[in-house]
Parts: C-alpha cells; sequence; structure tokens
C-alpha cells in the first residue's frame, strides 16, 4: 500500500507546472512543492543527517522536519518523482510508529496538493479506512494528537467505516481523514454536531 501511494504521488507531481508548485498547499505554510520534497524527504536522508538535524533542532521534531525538507526542495518535481518512484519500497516508517504513519502521510499529503489544485481526490478505499482508523485511534501523533479526536463519534457516508463514542461526525471519508488531520477546508464536507467540538479543538 505505502509503496503504491508513493508511485501515486509521484504520479502526481511530475507534471505540475511551476505555477501549481507554487500555490500554497493544505499543509500550514509549505508551498505543493514543498509537500512534495517533504514526502521524499525520509526516503533521501541518512540516519546521520536527520540525527544533526535534531540535535541542532534541539531534537525538535517540527523544526528538524522542516530544515530537512528545505533541503529537499531545491530538487525539480520530476527529480522528486523520479527519486520517489526509485525508492517506493524503502521501509522507513518514524520511530515508535508502525506502517500505517507512512501509509497516513503520504495519503494526507497527496490530498494538501490536490485540494488546493482542484484536482481529483480519489483514494483506494482500502488504503483510506486503514489512514481513518489510523488517525481515530489517537495513535497519529504527529497527524492528530488524541485529544483532538477523544470523545467524538467518525462516520463516513461513502464507506463502510466508523469509529469512536461522543458527538457524531459524519461526512466522506476522504474529508473525515482531512478534518481530522488539521485541515478546516474539509469541515465544509461534514456536519453533525461534533464538527463544531472538533473545529473548536483545531483553531484554539
Amino acid at each position: 500500500m505505502i509503496a503504491e501511494e508513493r508511485r501515486r504521488a509521484a504520479d502526481l507531481i511530475e507534471p505540475l507546472t511551476a505555477e501549481q508548485l507554487r500555490t500554497p498547499s493544505l499543509c500550514g505554510k509549505w508551498t505543493v512543492h514543498d509537500v512534495a520534497a517533504h514526502l521524499l524527504m525520509p526516503l533521501v536522508t541518512p540516519m546521520s543527517t536527520f540525527m544533526e538535524a535534531m540535535v541542532t533542532s534541539f531534537f525538535n521534531f517540527d523544526k528538524a522536519n522542516v530544515k530537512l525538507t528545505k533541503a529537499v526542495s531545491v530538487r525539480s518535481a520530476p527529480d522528486i518523482a523520479s527519486a520517489m518512484r526509485e525508492r517506493a519500497d524503502h521501509p522507513f516508517k518514524p520511530p515508535g510508529s508502525g506502517y500505517e504513519a507512512p501509509l497516513t502521510d503520504a495519503v494526507v499529503h497527496q490530498q494538501d496538493i490536490r485540494r488546493p489544485l482542484n484536482l481529483d481526490t480519489d483514494i483506494d478505499q482500502e488504503r483510506l479506512e486503514v489512514c481513518l482508523s489510523y488517525v481515530a485511534s489517537g495513535k497519529a501523533k504527529a497527524v492528530a494528537r488524541g485529544d483532538r479526536v477523544s470523545d467524538l463519534r467518525f462516520q463516513a457516508t461513502d464507506l463502510d467505516w466508523t469509529a469512536g463514542d461522543g458527538a457524531l461526525i459524519r461526512g466522506p471519508g476522504e474529508a473525515l481523514l482531512l478534518a481530522m488531520a488539521g485541515r478546516r477546508v474539509a469541515f465544509d464536507d461534514l456536519d453533525g454536531p461534533g464538527v463544531a467540538v472538533l473545529r473548536e479543538r483545531i483553531d484554539g
């Protein structure tokens, strides 16, 4: 699943124009090009370089991630795509995490690119369910802290998937995943009393 999502990401990234690459993504202050570089970064960064970035960032993973991604972002989109295909089977996963983590990272970040560019947002349903269950479990700390999704019930309207207990949030699986990951744009596709709760947790 991870390898195929990396190949899909490569196919998405390779033909993007300079204007598309400069477009703000859904991921913080990053452009589409930055997100593409981030997807490649863990596949081409030696562990020694990663540890050095962690030390110089005072072991703040987010700051180290920004530094390492910036180093990869000097590559062109075709170069990033080619390298992702070459390393699609790379066994990387974040320390302490299972393989749901890199799968979720690949799926969410593709949507960070696709939505601002108004590109099709089709996701394999089996992979989407894996990502949804992972994030809703509260274990996906890099995507959504446990306190963001606690005491909420999520129900996909296009999949046979539900998770959690509490105030209901209902909508397409892709929108549920993005909302749990803090992408405010997805709230327009959701309904239920839990939407206001999740929105407040993200905005607060």
